[in-house]
């Protein structure tokens, strides 16, 4: 007989088959091990999440305002020219208009490892995926005596809708969530979190791109066969995959005619993962302190590890890559971390963005998980593409080891998990503020290098205190 914390596992279970969120038996789609418990923070933890969408929003805010003024001449040209790269001159021409200036994505999420020393934000995410997944979990953990994170400031599916309406600027507006081909892994949850919206009464309709109608007036979709007119999309899909979507055309011109508001904003440059490389570049310490303020520029420069462009360019004889150091050794040109051993090699290479490998894991290499062969290639493949699709090298964070029980159904017995946990959670843009709508735990085995969601891993939402 089984106890009743195994009971409530097997529920979980079957209630996210239910809702499309966790694959069937035989079935391809999501697993993960489930845990009977939510993640629980400690005070100190909770504080910290509770502040960090502030700080994160002001991060954006000011990378979005460096990238302005650095085309205007009021700061380093070279920061524009790093940021635009590999980008079509349509795509950009319309991140630079006017009318869009000032706007930002609707979602942050980073991913933060807890690690010895505290926190690392090792990216941060403005097309986040598993918010629908996370939004479901929060349901099937509540209660108990539990207060999960989040729920305080109405969960995320208040959030959501509260954030497109501030979006669109107007309450009760109707939104199309439009999710293409490319992130159909991501369809059934968003379907599950439109139809918790549409319960509640929200006008939000799940859409592919095709099924987005389009005249002079704006964009509809169609609701028990009558067309019904849209004042917001919330964009699932990618920029670099603009040419494969249907009707992404009509979706700009409409966006750009002011016809309808497009959340997050095709703003390619606050989606690339050198913005990191920007904030610790020393030339624009001083641009940064001053738009940020020194507490916050301090606390983030603490908490996003040291990351480097991969530019193949040459230096000068007399320069440095500044602060990248091997064995003390300062370092002036990439090939001089071709040969290092595996201690050294504590390094992740990444793809920046608007590439189809930088999704999930796909563009990450991982320095002393690889083979020394294997890692003097990815450097050589990275800086050869540089023109077309920049990457980045960022100082590897290892994650404490965490406790963490779960259902193992072969064996229908609880059993526990030491492993390194990655914290996600999602802050909704509202105003000028971003509040924590939810945060999911990801906990994988200690000898995983990668930590992201997969079968061996236990997702969960995580607990206040």
């Amino acid at each position: 007989m089984i106890s009743p914390q195994e009971a409530h596992c097997e529920d979980i279970k079957s209630t996210l088959q239910d809702w499309g969120l966790y694959a069937g038996d035989g079935e391809t789609g999501e697993t993960w091990r489930i845990a009977p418990e939510p993640f629980r923070l400690d005070p100190g933890q909770a504080r910290f999440f509770e502040t960090l969408g502030g700080l994160l929003l002001s991060w954006m805010r000011a990378l979005n305002r460096l990238y302005f003024e650095s085309l205007k001449g009021r700061a380093p040209a070279w920061v524009a020219d790093y940021l635009d790269l590999g980008k079509p001159s349509d795509l950009l021409d319309l991140a630079r208009m006017n009318r869009f200036k000032s706007h930002l994505p609707g979602i942050l999420r980073p991913d933060v490892l807890l690690t010895e020393d505290g926190y690392a934000i090792t990216e941060l995410d403005s097309v986040p995926g598993g918010f629908g997944r996370t939004a479901g979990l929060m349901t099937l953990y509540a209660g108990e005596g539990r207060r999960l994170a989040g729920e305080e400031h109405g969960g995320i599916d208040g959030l959501f809708y509260q954030m497109l309406e501030s979006a669109a600027g107007r309450p009760g507006c109707k939104v199309a969530l439009v999710v293409s081909d490319e992130a159909a892994d991501y369809l059934p949850e968003m379907r599950y979190l439109g139809e918790r919206l549409r319960a509640a009464g929200r006008p939000v309709y799940v859409r592919r791109p095709e099924e987005v109608g389009f005249h002079e007036t704006g964009l509809w979709v169609e609701d028990g066969g009558r067309e019904t007119a849209v004042d917001v999309v919330y964009r699932f899909y990618e920029l670099f995959d603009l040419k494969n979507i249907p009707k992404a055309e009509l979706i700009a011109y409409a966006m750009k005619k002011g016809r309808v508001r497009v959340t997050p904003p095709y703003k390619p440059q606050l989606e690339e993962k050198l913005g990191f490389a920007l904030l610790h570049h020393p030339g624009l310490a001083a641009w940064w302190e001053k738009a940020l303020g020194l507490e916050t520029f301090e606390r983030l420069i603490h908490l996003i590890p040291r990351t480097w462009i991969l530019d193949p360019r040459p230096l000068p004889p007399q320069a440095v890559i500044p602060g990248l150091q091997v064995a003390g050794r300062c370092v002036s040109a990439w090939r001089e971390l071709f040969g290092l051993s595996q201690k050294e090699r504590e390094r992740v290479i990444k793809t920046s963005g608007f590439s189809p490998r930088a999704w999930g894991s796909r563009g990450v290499v991982i320095g002393h998980d690889v083979s020394a062969e294997d890692w003097q290639t990815a450097l050589e493949q990275r800086l050869a593409a540089f023109s077309r699709e920049p990457s980045v090298l960022q100082d590897f964070h290892k994650a404490k080891r965490v406790q963490v029980t779960y259902w193992d159904e072969a064996k229908q017995s609880l059993k526990p998990l030491t492993g390194r946990a990655r914290l996600t959670p999602y802050y909704f843009v509202i105003g000028e503020e971003a509040r924590l709508g939810g945060i999911l735990a990801t906990v994988c085995p200690q000898d995983k290098k990668k930590i992201h969601g997969m079968v061996d891993a236990v997702m969960t939402p995580c607990a206040l205190p």
